[in-house]
């Protein structure tokens, strides 16, 4: 549709300046006023051109010129905003720039938690997957490792960290350390530091140790150190970890490591480690304990001390198991040969420290055999077996020495780390 544009209308009155502009009559001659004498008309003037025809505009930029005085955009039609009322398939409209600008500063903050709750769901998979490039820069680990042979013990002092990359939305993060002994990683082997809130320079000074650690482990074990972001709402993120040999390490020498954090292909810690009541379970696996003998010959006595349990196999669906120790000396005294320490809750590295006395006289010592298992406790059921050892005269290896040191030198405490095995455990609880 379109419309002419008329000719402005003719007043009845003359104008006030007399230098407007007139809109001229359509005739080609100009005719002079019947006033005004031929004298005064002067030399006749040029021909005037006609007027342009009247100029044909749309009724659409009619409106558009009048109301908007910006550039001509198209008017939003109905079926625009609901394409189900075209007769025919059409593609819908480009959203306005403005409209994308307010999209973006409106809901920045919900993509940014959709993208880490992608994470989190890959983490759980077992995939630590890494938004940036492989290159990207994760931070450096400061941290010392000092094996003390004497007490089977491996001190691990985590220093500090620097330049951590940035986990959380305030770009900060709250790193803390795990550590874990490689092959064979559980949560009998795991140590933690505490958690630093909002820092990426975290200072911990903190000193980890690990019970039971023979000069056979550090030849075959591998210390692997991963900083991990706390996250009290989901799963704690990966930031990196490094890796050391323990066969580097000297024995009594506290070396200093400043090692970049890199990112290794994981596998998600489930209860995997977790052994089913009666199912085989490798030596390796069962665990270590620390005794201590000594004769007290004031007393007439046999002194045995359950000091601590290290890296026990998981017996319960947790993870985890609830060890206690029970000793008895061969052949049986009756009921003053057997004892039981108390039960550790939810550990796999319990610390007893408790000690008994059998009441032996020292020649018929040679004639005994101790007996200690380890146990897992259920409430209402069968407990556990988890391992045993046996120290005698008959035993080889260190429990043999073990009991022939304590033999040896009367009054004076020994102490050896053993190897839980299947041998020595009771016929029945």
């Amino acid at each position: 549709m379109s419309v002419s544009k008329p000719p402005p209308p003719h007043s009845h009155f003359p104008p006030s300046n007399p230098s407007s502009h007139l809109p001229l009559p359509p005739s080609s001659s100009s005719s002079l006023s019947p006033s005004t004498p031929p004298s005064a008309a002067g030399p006749p003037s040029p021909a005037v051109p006609p007027p342009p025809s009247p100029v044909k505009i749309s009724m659409q930029e009619h409106f558009a010129i009048n109301v908007c005085p910006g550039p001509i955009l198209p008017i939003p039609q109905i079926s625009d905003f609901f394409p189900r009322f075209h007769d025919f398939p059409i593609t819908p409209l480009p959203p306005r720039e403005k409209q994308i600008l307010k999209d973006k500063d409106k809901d920045g903050d919900v993509d940014g938690e959709k993208d880490r709750k992608r994470e989190r769901e890959q983490e759980e998979n077992g995939e630590f997957v890494d938004s940036d490039d492989d290159d990207t820069y994760l931070g450096t680990l400061e941290f010392s490792l000092l094996f003390d042979q004497e007490n089977n013990c491996l001190h691990c002092t985590i220093h500090k960290a620097k330049g951590l990359k940035a986990m959380d939305s305030n770009g900060l993060a709250d790193p803390y350390v795990k550590l874990h002994l490689l092959p064979g990683a559980s949560k009998a082997n795991k140590l933690r530091t505490k958690t630093l809130k909002n820092t990426l320079n975290p200072v911990w000074n903190e000193t980890l140790i690990y019970h039971g650690i023979t000069a056979a482990d550090m030849t075959t074990k591998t210390l692997r150190l991963c900083v991990c972001d706390m996250d009290r709402l989901g799963r704690n993120e990966f930031i990196g970890e490094v890796r050391v040999a323990l066969k580097k390490l000297k024995e009594g020498e506290s070396k200093k490591y400043y090692m970049g954090l890199e990112r290794i292909a994981q596998t998600r810690e489930g209860n995997s480690q977790a052994v089913d009541p009666g199912a085989h379970v490798a030596e390796e696996e069962r665990g270590r304990i620390l005794v201590s003998l000594l004769y007290a010959t004031e007393k007439s006595s046999l002194v045995v001390g359950i000091i601590r349990c290290a890296h026990l196999a998981a017996m319960d669906s947790n993870g985890y198991s609830d060890p206690f120790v029970k000793i008895i000396l061969q052949p049986d005294m009756g009921k003053k040969s057997k004892y039981k320490t108390t039960v550790k809750k939810k550990t796999l590295n319990p610390e007893f420290n408790e000690e008994f006395s059998y009441e032996v006289p020292h020649d018929q010592l040679a004639k005994k055999t101790l007996e200690i298992s380890v146990w897992d406790y259920d409430l209402g059921m069968s407990n556990d077996f988890i391992g045993g050892v046996e120290l005698g005269i008959n035993a080889k290896g260190d429990r043999l020495k073990h009991w022939f040191e304590c033999l040896k030198y009367k009054g004076k405490k020994v102490e050896y780390w053993h190897t839980l095995t299947q041998q020595g455990a009771p016929s029945s609880d």
